[in-house]
């Protein structure tokens, strides 16, 4: 492994600013003139285009670096971190996917709100954004993860770069042009991550080499993550799928509800070929680096690399810094704007889409607050998707179970999951309980209780399954 020099770096960071400034360029063509188009492209998005964004977005540079991460510490088993997300999005796209479309939303608050009232919707709101700042937090360092070890600078500086490259980027476009040009984003993502597989299956001499020289369960299905966890990550990423705002909003901007389903099995194809190799260069970095920072185990390998393909790796981690803040952050934009703005202001439309911006300009540098405090990413993950499944069992109450779906229950159920949950988290899941479980039994539980009192006022109504003609909003 050898030092980047002066000339090295230059050329790798040309790179970088070259393709920022073409994507850019991009963006600017195709940005969004209307809120509509900002929020959910007109509604005009092909399924394939839809499936690129949500499978580029999930497996972003938290999930890239971090399942190498979770690798590196556990073996092939942190592969399921991403092979989860190809089993949510089609149970999303068989169960809920036309649901949401059909009624008419954007928004999993606006749909929540058809079926429980103001109340619940503002709690769900909330618990969105809080996960999803969270999220972006665990996109910010991942990305500086790479950046730094590039540039040689510290990774409270690098995530600061991060953070102002990907607010410009996405704040220009809206959903219209992040979803076209993440198409480009995913090409250059998977070039990246099989250029460093590719690099790591030459630096250690083969993958048998590999599987003699770590512990065997490095290679088994759960690996030291234990089949517990294992569980947990794929109800929990199936979960949070379904409930998660930027999905939500993807799937609104296809031609139909047939497309919105469509969208959903793209995106899970899209997942499996990731999955391995993550896990492969992640146990190949445990094989060659035993004694390195588990953070750096993707990151590593650029090292070994010439400038040009470094490079390319770079871009490709940029790229998928770019998806993931650009949606994570359109998501958060929407629901603040819908549910609060909105409501409270009653903007006309050109006030409304300057104040998206604006906004979106804004939730772009929170994040930066706390990523001197990031545990384990892929934890913090998994942990934002736990507070997404308490949602998600809420909205499959509403539609499956109607006779249990009150406003009151809906709210408490949610109020409690998310303290709950994040206690659980922080106290790092004791008795070996995972805080997805926490995530999935408390809301179900609150409802359940909740339904048995006595009540001499129901203030919840049935929920309405009626699908509506799509409006175009």
């Amino acid at each position: 492994m050898h030092t980047f020099d002066t000339q090295d770096t230059l050329i790798i960071v040309a790179m970088v600013v070259a393709y920022i400034l073409f994507t850019t360029w991009i963006s600017l063509r195709l940005r969004s003139r209307t809120s509509e188009q900002y929020m959910v492209a007109a509604r005009s998005m092909p399924a394939y285009i839809v499936g690129i964004l949500m499978m580029s977005e999930y497996i972003g540079a938290k999930s890239t670096v971090g399942t190498a991460q979770a690798a590196f510490e556990s073996g092939m088993a942190a592969s399921w971190a991403v092979v989860a997300a190809a089993i949510g999005f089609p149970l999303f796209g068989l169960l809920m996917a036309r649901k949401l479309y059909n009624s008419g939303e954007f928004t999993i608050s606006g749909f929540i709100e058809k079926k429980y009232g103001r109340s619940t919707k503002l709690m769900v709101s909330i618990i969105m954004i809080y996960a999803l700042l969270l999220v972006n937090v665990g996109n910010y360092i991942s990305g500086a993860a790479a950046i730094s070890t590039v540039l040689k600078i510290n990774l409270p500086v690098a995530a600061f770069i991060t953070a102002i490259i990907s607010t410009l980027y996405y704040v220009f476009g809206g959903l219209k042009s992040v979803a076209y040009v993440s198409v480009l984003h995913t090409v250059v993502k998977y070039v990246g991550i099989f250029i460093v597989l590719g690099t790591a299956l030459s630096l250690s001499g083969g993958f048998s080499n590999v599987s003699h020289g770590l512990p065997e369960h490095y290679f088994t299905w759960d690996g030291a993550i234990g089949g517990s966890k294992v569980v947990a990550w794929i109800v929990g990423t199936a979960g949070a799928i379904f409930s998660t705002q930027f999905i939500i909003q993807a799937v609104s901007s296809t031609r139909s509800a047939s497309a919105a389903r469509s969208s959903t099995f793209w995106a899970a194809i899209l997942c499996l070929p990731i999955s391995i190799a993550l896990g492969l260069i992640g146990v190949i970095a445990k094989y060659l680096y035993p004694s390195m920072d588990s953070l750096y185990a993707m990151p590593v390998f650029l090292q070994s690399m010439s400038p040009v393909l470094a490079g390319v790796v770079t871009i490709s981690l940029v790229a998928s810094i770019f998806v993931g803040v650009s949606t994570v952050a359109l998501a958060i934009a929407s629901l603040v704007v819908r549910d609060f703005y909105v409501p409270w202001f009653k903007p006309n439309a050109d006030q409304e889409f300057r104040t998206t911006k604006l906004i979106g300009l804004v939730i772009g540098f929170v994040p930066l607050f706390f990523v001197f405090f990031v545990p384990e990413i892929l934890n913090l993950s998994f942990f934002t998707r736990a507070l997404r499944l308490s949602i998600t069992v809420v909205a499959l109450v509403a539609i499956y179970l109607p006779f249990f779906a009150t406003t009151r229950g809906a709210t408490l159920g949610l109020a409690a999951s998310t303290i709950t949950t994040s206690v659980w988290y922080l106290l790092k899941n004791p008795y070996g309980i995972d805080n997805m479980y926490i995530a999935l039994a408390t809301p179900a539980l609150v409802i359940l209780i909740e339904r048995c009192l006595p009540q001499p006022t129901r203030a919840a109504q049935a929920p309405d399954t009626t699908e509506v003609p799509h409006a175009h909003r």
